[in-house]
């Protein structure tokens, strides 16, 4: 039996690599693992100095859970090294020992802004990690690059990305928002503010400002801050309470339901964003709105990880048979080559 392995991520990566899976499964041994790099990479990832990455921390813990409470076979590091296919969502980092593999790249969702370490990694050759996700695609390393609209593949190719391996396939997590509409989430018709891990992953937030111009815009409707999971929740409840007082503040819970049932969505870089444009939400965002609707994610009733799927099995059949033709219950045909 021909093996697949899906390298995972945070938990938004992990359960779309985990739903690209699902199509292929009963025909190929899928493996998985935690996101890692080489040799040294790996080292400070197992000293705790990457735990505010998704190579360890909480990120990698959340991973190993759910990979395990879905009864999904592990492989660290891809050591088995044996696979026909790799899958990941990101290719900031490409490992030696898959390097010699073919690879299916699926965007995760949004991509940061471009600074002074993307044009570095670039045209400089500096690691594209520097860059954080702004160098997604950038490695040329993959067969096909899967991406969630054509305004983002119209923008991986003005980046530098080749446009004949990019395929617009939705991506999954994103493509099937009105779903959330049927939900039990207690409040209604109030502004909502997602807040990010930015500190926590070492990127500089002037939270209080941030606080202060969601006051401004809710103008006395309901206030309600989601958390991000990854971040100091001690720390940022109370800086809620000071500069927001008498907004809720939830550390858990489902984000996209309480997003739709709000009339105004906050957030700075957030992939969350998406899911209240394609709501029709009221968005505020530090990304041009406009550019924003352009790039949304398609919603296709949720074939995403189907049509990734068929993208993933071409590749594996097309130096084996002469022809090859996706199962019907793919939704796109098979990409021309």
């Amino acid at each position: 039996m021909q093996k697949i392995l899906f390298i995972c991520g945070s938990l938004n990566q992990t359960t779309m690599m985990h739903k690209v899976s699902m199509h292929l499964s009963d025909r190929y041994e899928c493996k998985f693992t935690p996101y890692y790099g080489d040799k040294v990479i790996n080292y400070f990832t197992k000293m705790g100095l990457l735990d505010f990455t998704v190579l360890g921390g909480e990120f990698k813990k959340a991973t190993v859970n759910y990979l395990a409470l879905n009864n999904l076979k592990i492989d660290y590091y891809g050591s088995d090294n044996d696979y026909d296919l790799v899958v990941t969502c990101s290719d900031l980092l490409v490992p030696k020992n898959i390097k010699d593999k073919k690879i299916v790249l699926v965007q995760e969702g949004m991509t940061d802004p471009e600074n002074v370490f993307f044009y570095l990694a670039k045209y400089l050759g500096f690691p594209r990690y520097l860059a954080s996700t702004s160098t997604t695609g950038l490695s040329n390393t993959y067969e096909t690059f899967c991406v969630a609209s054509e305004g983002y593949k119209k923008l991986f190719t003005r980046k530098g990305c080749n446009p004949d391996k990019i395929k617009v396939t939705g991506i999954p997590n994103f493509d099937n928002c009105e779903v959330y509409n049927n939900n039990n989430f207690e409040h209604k018709d109030f502004v909502l503010v997602c807040t990010s891990d930015a500190r926590e992953t070492k990127k500089y937030e002037n939270r209080k400002k941030f606080i202060l111009n969601a006051v401004k815009i809710a103008n006395g409707q309901k206030l309600i801050f989601k958390l991000h999971p990854n971040e100091n929740i001690e720390r940022a409840t109370k800086e809620i309470n000071k500069y927001a007082p008498g907004a809720f503040v939830y550390k858990d819970g489902n984000t996209n339901e309480m997003i739709a049932n709000c009339n105004t969505l906050i957030t700075k870089f957030s992939s969350v964003v998406y899911v209240g444009m394609a709501l029709g939400k009221k968005v505020y965002s530090d990304f041009n709105v406009e550019e924003l609707k352009l790039m949304t994610p398609i919603q296709n009733s949720g074939n995403s990880s189907a049509n990734i799927a068929s993208v993933c099995e071409y590749h594996i059949k097309k130096d084996t048979t002469p022809a090859y033709t996706p199962a019907e219950k793919y939704i796109i045909p098979v990409p021309e080559y």
